[in-house]
């Protein structure tokens, strides 16, 4: 699996959070089940912003990963509510025609790994 990082708008730019610390982190929280309906994300565009168009290339390969994706695994929610890891889960809980999934919720949201940072400046 690739490095990941949760990604977004802070007050100097974008804040990082290092996913492999958000799955220990969260590790001992309850597992609760999420409905689909819940996650605004599911109508924006979530994996093409600041001026990032869809390709074809591009929508495929969010497939795959979607494809590959373990649904075991529960999704990992920010306080107050903001997906923090676990998109392509979700999205192939709706390509599946779940209507749920398991989830865990931080009660105070980690302070992030990083801030202020450009996406390619993020250790790989």
């Amino acid at each position: 699996m690739r490095k990941q990082y949760n990604l977004w708008p802070g007050p100097g730019g974008l804040d990082a959070w290092d996913v492999d610390k958000l799955i220990a982190m969260s590790a001992a929280l309850p597992v609760v089940k999420v409905p689909l309906s819940a996650f605004a994300e599911l109508d924006t565009d979530y994996w093409f912003k600041d001026g990032q168009r869809p390709t074809v290339r591009s929508v495929v390969d969010h497939v795959r990963l979607m494809q590959a994706t373990d649904l075991s695994f529960p999704v990992i929610l920010a306080a107050e509510g903001r997906v923090m890891d676990g998109m392509h889960r979700i999205a192939k809980a709706l390509m599946l025609g779940l209507s749920a999934v398991d989830a865990v919720q931080f009660t105070v949201t980690p302070d992030p790994d990083y801030r202020g940072i450009r996406p390619e400046d993020l250790p790989y």
